[in-house]
């Protein structure tokens, strides 16, 4: 892992997610490695690339803090392209830092992880004045997380992690996604049960989206293990979300749990 310290321009960019204004993003690279991440396609390196190293941002936090004086009010999204708690955070602080810098300025926040190190800043969190943090899990198998996710926090710790926000009065939210295809229908009341546990105001819903060149990155993974490569290969390009997404609503609806929808 190549861990670099550089210096950046910018500090909130113009999002292309929607309902969010701006993104934040403390890190360039992840160390966290998930074999299906998209950002490989939107920053447009080469996908044997990603996970091999980060660069660290170290004056983004002073960039921030003389450039939101001049920002139209918005939601600002930590983070879009990278994981604002991946392991390099806990020694060098840019998202505490940014946090703390956001304290001072009505800005609706949200951020985005799969790192149980979000915990250490529940401080912050909770003083902002309008924030949300969402935790991604797209699976409760730990085997299989462990795959497809090697260096990001168990499921367990991220549940837990949830739970903990929950519970000190933070807004929470999971992220289901993207649903790994080993879900069977009849997985789906426990799972959901299992989030609306947690304390979440609501879950939102994603499936596995094939950008170019990446089915071939994550079958060349897969094909150690055939019992996943099967279910993969089989389901990712045929009609299993569409039903998913179906029965999905309906035990939510049933359970009292709110479903957005991000398919």
């Amino acid at each position: 892992m190549i861990i670099k310290q550089i210096s950046c321009k910018t500090a909130l960019n113009p999002s292309k997610l929607p309902d969010t204004t701006y993104a934040l993003n403390p890190y360039r690279g992840c160390q966290h490695n998930c074999i299906y991440c998209y950002v490989p396609n939107v920053i447009r390196i080469d996908r044997k690339l990603w996970g091999t190293f980060v660069e660290v941002k170290r004056n983004l936090p002073l960039v921030l803090s003389k450039e939101i004086k001049n920002k139209k009010r918005g939601i600002i999204g930590i983070s879009t392209v990278t994981d604002p708690y991946q392991p390099v955070e806990e020694e060098y602080k840019v998202t505490r830092y940014c946090l703390e810098v956001l304290v001072n300025h009505d800005f609706p926040i949200w951020i985005q992880t799969k790192s149980s190190l979000v915990k250490r800043d529940v401080s912050i969190i909770s003083s902002l004045k309008d924030a949300e943090v969402m935790l991604s899990i797209g699976t409760l198998d730990e085997e299989e997380r462990r795959i497809l996710e090697p260096y990001s926090s168990s499921i367990n710790d991220r549940l837990n992690t949830l739970r903990f926000l929950s519970d000190r009065g933070v807004k929470t939210s999971v992220f289901f996604g993207p649903i790994y295809p080993t879900i069977e229908v009849e997985d789906l009341p426990y799972i959901i049960d299992v989030f609306k546990e947690t304390g979440v105001s609501y879950i939102m819903i994603d499936r596995f989206h094939m950008k170019p060149g990446l089915w071939e990155y994550m079958s060349s993974k897969l094909e150690l293990y055939p019992n996943l490569y099967k279910v993969f290969s089989e389901r990712l390009f045929s009609d299993y979300y569409d039903k998913l997404r179906k029965h999905i609503f309906r035990i939510g609806e049933e359970r009292g749990i709110k479903i957005v929808d991000a398919f």
